[in-house]
């Protein structure tokens, strides 16, 4: 792996930058190693204008710290004059450096500073105090620091800042560069903590997952499986952080390696006072308080990763049921301590409580941690753990993908079926997994045969909240919303039977235009999850699908930011919740396309593809979603495959996302050039929405075709559904068809602004560019005004393609946009004339044409008017790309 393209550290970079060319204080930067002070340093050097500064670098060497001027070797003449004391030399290197700079401020840049042999560390103190000169640098924390480079900060010539390690999202930058593509959110996210946001380290963990095969590449985005065969050099390189170990430390740092993070007192309890004392002295554990708990950690994620391998597999079972034991002794008196005891059991090869392995796999499950509670909930059934553990474990089962599987273990306790209560959960797990999983549709009238056995009315409500999100997700509407309401109408169903009939609602009145209704119930969900969340975890996937088509049903961009950064969104990432990674980065992606982003909306959704790739619930969504977004960037053979993939993976029963993936499919046909075409898909989607009183998508679909210069289609139905359905949408969507219709004047404008408050800048920019051909052809005085405002709009729409942008663009030549830019840019006509050589007339004639081309009355308006035009990509040699 080849050096990289600098990525991140913006704050940092621009704060050695300003202090390199500011004639003041300089910078030194401390940090540990491989956090990446030296490259940060590089890259500022290379940026500084030569011509205006004389920028040298150096660094110093611990094999030549005891050489004169070794550590400026680079910058200082290579012959010294002989038999000058020590106080002329100096002198004479500070006139060389003023010299050699010929007038031209000095910046010097100094890697690795703490290792400058004794002359070069003065006369960098020497050089920073002339005045005529700049130092920046970089030192090792925890190193020993000459004096005369200490001096510089206490002295006031430098300020001195210690760098800290990267964060996550820089860290991600860093990985897709690394890798040449982006690495999903989940496998980025481990990689930074257990690289502590080293770039060195995060190196090295790279290496050794490619090395073993490891990491995995599917539509464009990486993943990492989790494991990691620790490469030769980087367990040398902790070996030798680590350092040697006495057999008291060793078994402190064993401990919290198996344990982390580990009490304090249970530390104490399991080791010596001593040996803690020690093991903290030397930098390897860390006590950090946590609430009323000291809890211990090692001070670096890789140390227990080196530790744990190293750890021989009989001391590890040992010192893992050990930790198990002190803690049953003492009680659980935490909330994870459950899961502690399960696992460290686990480990050691001592679980053979089913009771234990049922709770903590169920608390694994809560936190929609997969992995861990498969791992529990297995040995829960080898263990005798009976009906429950198989129930859940083929739960598990399908959130692993696995429903074959699934299926196999429900059914292996059929005839454990023996009252009302288990009979009500075993057609819950069954239809989850025949219906949702294997896809059989008949499972729906499975479970309302197996309801007439139940007598219990909370078993009934468990199962009819099941089969009425499923007659939703097959579109029996009617019978669903029947259904939900008895639920809500039992006293006696349970906080996740009525979850479930209120999400069914919530999703339903959505679709509908029935924002607040859908609000309502996604509220009662909402308040009611701490009872929920412990008998049904997976609910929240169905909350996730009422709010996310509420969200965006409304344009409602503040909300769809407000739940993908809940602890949901982190909790399913971490535990490797596939369904609820992915569809939150549909949700995430559907907002990125309204705002204009399409390469934020084509990375998100095809991170929803390579996450849903095993499974088929929302995988016809996400490709739909990545076809839509290569749609309007004019990406017709993308979009078509993408399309294809989506019909390929589309679940039978989820034919309630139906209408998301049909607009998507008449955006592709706009974007192979059918525009007709896509109207009349258009136009059919819209009566089949309408008949099926999904009001709330009609708005979308109809909105669509303003959008495509047909609002004569449909301004008369917006008119009615404007008084019925809620939100902010449908009447924009209105404004916009009415200024499109030859309505009154100034509605497309009203439209565009009122679309850019909601920051839904596509739709927005297309207001604005209707708005703007108007009144280029009406010549109105508000066209300069309102090119300025496109311009804004396009900025924040790279790469949009749709016909609305593209349509009626002005056709300038070559010539006239040639002419037009540098009029623009400020250089006046005969300085064109000469340029260009032409006659000062014929370069007025040419800017005469572009105004009026462009609608604008002078060249202050003319530069946003070029850049509106330019963002839409119609020049004169890109005037046929899909869409137009």
């Amino acid at each position: 792996m080849g050096l990289w393209r600098f990525v991140g550290r913006a704050e940092e970079l621009d704060r050695l930058s300003a202090a390199a060319t500011s004639g003041g204080r300089g910078l030194i930067l401390s940090g540990s190693a491989g956090i990446g002070k030296s490259r940060l340093l590089r890259e500022v050097v290379d940026k500084i204008p030569t011509d205006t500064y004389a920028a040298w670098s150096a660094a110093g060497s611990l094999s030549a710290a005891g050489l004169p001027f070794a550590g400026l070797s680079q910058v200082l003449p290579a012959e010294q004059p002989p038999g000058m004391s020590a106080s002329a030399l100096l002198r004479w290197a500070v006139e060389s450096l003023r010299q050699r700079a010929g007038g031209r401020r000095i910046v010097l840049a100094i890697d690795d500073a703490h290792l400058l042999d004794p002359s070069s560390a003065a006369l960098t103190n020497l050089i920073a105090r002339s005045g005529q000169a700049t130092v920046l640098g970089t030192l090792r924390s925890g190193e020993p620091v000459p004096l005369p480079i200490r001096a510089l900060w206490t002295d006031d010539l430098v300020e001195h800042e210690e760098l800290s390690a990267l964060g996550v999202d820089d860290t991600t930058g860093l990985l897709a560069e690394m890798l040449g593509g982006p690495l999903d959110p989940a496998s980025a996210e481990r990689l930074w903590r257990l690289s502590a946001g080293n770039p060195l380290l995060l190196r090295e963990l790279v290496i050794a997952a490619q090395s073993g095969h490891e990491l995995t590449q599917a539509y464009g985005v990486w993943r990492w499986t989790g494991r990691l065969a620790l490469a030769p050099s980087l367990t040398d390189l902790i070996d030798n952080r680590i350092g040697q170990l006495g057999p008291g430390v060793r078994s402190v740092i064993e401990l919290v390696a198996l344990g982390e993070p580990i009490g304090l007192r249970l530390l104490l309890a399991a080791t010596s006072q001593a040996a803690v004392e020690e093991a903290e002295e030397r930098g390897l554990i860390r006590v950090v308080n946590d609430d009323r708990r000291r809890d211990v950690h090692l001070t670096h994620p890789l140390y227990g990763e080196v530790v744990r391998r190293a750890c021989p597999v009989t001391r590890s079972h040992r010192l893992q049921a050990q930790l198990a034991t002190l803690v049953e002794q003492t009680g659980a008196r935490r909330r994870d301590d459950l899961l502690r005891v399960a696992v460290w059991r686990l480990e050691s090869d001592t679980a053979d409580d089913p009771g234990l392995l049922l709770r903590a796999a169920a608390a694994a499950f809560t936190g929609y941690d997969i992995p861990l509670a498969d791992r529990l909930a297995t040995r829960a059934v080898s263990t005798g753990g009976g009906f429950a553990a198989a129930e859940l474990m083929a739960t598990i089962l399908m959130f692993r993908d696995e429903p074959e599987r699934a299926l196999a273990t429900i059914e292996s306790v059929r005839h454990q079926i023996d009252d009302d209560d288990r009979r009500g959960r075993w057609l819950m797990v069954l239809g989850l997994v025949a219906y949702w999983g294997l896809a059989h549709e008949s499972t729906v009238e499975d479970l309302a045969d197996g309801v007439t056995l139940i007598r219990d009315p909370a078993g009934q409500a468990r199962v009819h909240s099941f089969e009425a999100i499923m007659r939703l997700h097959r579109l029996e509407c009617d019978a669903a919303l029947r259904l939900a309401r008895s639920v809500l109408d039992r006293p006696a169903a349970t906080p996740a039977a009525r979850g479930l009939a209120q999400c069914t609602i919530a999703h339903l009145r959505a679709a509908q235009g029935d924002l607040t209704e859908s609000s309502q119930a996604i509220n009662e969900v909402e308040a009611d999850a701490t009872r929920w969340r412990t008998e049904l975890p997976y609910l929240q996937l169905a909350l996730e699908l009422a709010r996310g088509t509420r969200l965006v049903l409304a344009g409602d961009l503040a909300g769809i930011d407000a739940i993908v950064a809940e602890e949901f969104a982190d909790l399913a990432d971490a535990g490797d919740f596939r369904l609820g990674s992915g569809y939150l980065s549909v949700v995430r992606a559907q907002a990125a396309r309204l705002r204009g982003r399409l390469d934020d909306a084509a990375r998100h959704s095809r991170q929803a593809c390579a996450m849903l790739a095993t499974g088929r619930i929302f995988a016809g969504l996400a490709h739909a979603e990545r076809a839509h977004a290569a749609a309007l960037r004019g990406d017709a053979a993308a979009a078509k495959t993408a399309m294809s993939d989506s019909d390929r993976a589309q679940a039978p029963g989820m034919a309630i996302l139906y209408p998301w993936r049909e607009q998507a499919r008449c955006w592709v046909t706009v974007s192979e050039g059918d525009l007709d075409g896509g109207v009349r898909m258009l136009r059919e989607l819209a009566d089949r929405l309408r008949t099926d009183g999904f009001a709330g998508h009609e708005v979308v679909v109809l909105h669509d075709l303003v959008r495509l210069g047909r609002a004569d289609l449909v301004v008369d139905r917006l008119v009615e559904l404007a008084t019925t359905v809620e939100g902010p949408l449908p009447v924009l969507v209105l404004r916009q068809a009415r200024g499109a219709t030859a309505g009154p004047s100034g509605e497309l404008l009203r439209a565009a602004v009122g679309f850019a408050k909601l920051e839904l800048h596509l739709f927005a920019a297309e207001a604005a560019a209707m708005a703007v051909r108007q009144q280029r052809q009406a010549r109105s005085p508000l066209a300069g005004q309102t090119t300025v405002l496109l311009s804004e709009l396009l900025a924040r729409c790279a790469d949009v393609r749709t016909p609305a942008l593209l349509a009626g663009q002005p056709q300038l030549t070559d010539r006239e946009f040639q002419v037009a830019r540098l009029a623009a840019a400020g250089v006046a006509s005969r300085n064109i004339a000469q340029r260009l050589f032409l006659s000062t007339r014929t370069v007025e004639n040419h800017l005469q044409r572009a105004y009026s081309k462009l609608g604008v009355t002078g060249r202050g308006e003319l530069a946003a008017a070029l850049r509106a035009v330019e963002s839409s990509g119609d020049t004169a040699s890109d005037r046929t790309r899909p869409g137009t």
